[in-house]
């Protein structure tokens, strides 16, 4: 951990840098390649769950019940492949589709017979498509309007070349989350649209807590000529690289926890809804913080003719200071030590007149 906390203060410090910026053409084709898999998965479809399809649930109440056994009792009961998952509380809860043609008592009147429990203990929840469709709406409204205030916002507070890559690393973000829940095939209820919304602030804050420190890193850049935008920006991005690692570390551990501790070995399915949306959001939102909106505004802000006229006068600053330095090794004497170009004359001048000067000497 102390080796880390020093890798972290020289990265603050400018002792070690790793160049994200200048490498940005290899981070953009990663992403291509990610983002194209998860069109496909996309393309596929979605398993909506039955909040946004419609459709009818039941929850039994059952000590003893394993989701196996419940599957094979609603196989029998319904032809419409019901989706069976264990609750929070222990529960078993049976979704069928707006697919099946038996009513919705006489699903509940077969299940309680064939688990061999009373009527009561089968509740029955009939959900029409149009609540699932308003849901969409206003998810789709909300996310919108997000999009919106997150841009003018940066535009504002920031600058607009910094608000468009914000806004691509946040659809950078989305497009691989929900493509990731189309491949895994998990369902897609409406916590899962609140794990695509915390995401997404997530991720901004990861943004602009980085642009932040290039902001700083940049004022009053073009007054001199020792290094480009793109370097004070890869300068910048590693000064906060440590704090955006452990920020992303900490909030994963609890979610992985309701993801593969609480989804997978105790089975309770519902956490998936919503702890996978996080997983997967949360890491493509710190890669794509360091790896996409930086080197997107890096690339943006050298199109600009200061920055391109910044530049050049820093490669001429350049190549005028390996010149000088190569000239100075140049003058350096036979023993090592770097002499002034006109000791070394004056030496070599009073050698060559004490040749030819007779000796006073008898």
């Amino acid at each position: 951990m102390s080796r880390f906390s020093n890798l972290g203060h020289r990265l603050y410090q400018g002792e070690v840098s790793f160049d994200f910026v200048g490498r940005r053409k290899l981070w953009y084709s990663i992403s291509g390649v990610i983002v194209l898999v998860a069109a496909i998965g996309l393309a596929m479809g979605l398993h909506l769950g039955i909040e946004f399809k419609g459709g009818s649930v039941y929850t039994v109440s059952k000590p003893g019940l394993t989701v196996s056994q419940a599957q094979d009792t609603a196989d029998g009961v319904v032809a419409s492949h019901p989706l069976v998952q264990s609750t929070d509380n222990g529960k078993i809860r049976i979704q069928v589709s707006t697919e099946e043609t038996k009513s919705s008592d006489q699903i509940r009147s077969e299940l309680s017979q064939k688990l061999g429990v009373p009527l009561d203990t089968v509740e029955a929840q009939v959900i029409g498509p149009s609540w699932g469709k308003q849901i969409s709406q206003k998810a789709l409204t909300g996310l919108i309007v997000f999009m919106v205030l997150v841009t003018v916002y940066l535009a504002i507070a920031f600058e607009w070349r910094m608000a468009v890559s914000a806004l691509v690393a946040l659809i950078h973000d989305l497009l691989i989350t929900i493509g990731v829940y189309a491949l895994v095939g998990f369902e897609v209820t409406p916590g899962t649209v609140i794990g695509f919304l915390t995401i997404l602030g997530y991720s901004l804050y990861d943004t602009v807590v980085v642009f932040d420190t290039v902001k700083e890193n940049t004022k009053d850049l073009t007054k001199q000529n020792r290094r480009t935008y793109s370097e004070a920006a890869n300068a910048g991005l590693n000064q906060t690289l440590v704090r955006s690692l452990n920020t992303t570390v900490v909030a994963l551990l609890p979610v992985a926890a309701l993801l593969f501790i609480g989804g997978g070995f105790l089975g309770a399915g519902t956490l998936n809804d919503i702890s996978l949306a996080l997983f997967i959001g949360l890491a493509a939102g710190a890669y794509s913080s360091i790896c996409v909106a930086t080197p997107l505004l890096a690339q943006l802000k050298e199109e600009q003719p200061e920055m391109k006229a910044l530049r050049k006068r820093v490669l001429q600053h350049r190549a005028a200071a390996a010149k000088a330095e190569a000239g100075t090794g140049a003058d350096e004497d036979l023993t090592g030590e770097e002499q002034p170009a006109g000791m070394v004359g004056q030496r070599g001048s009073a050698g060559t007149r004490a040749k030819g000067r007779p000796s006073t000497k008898r």
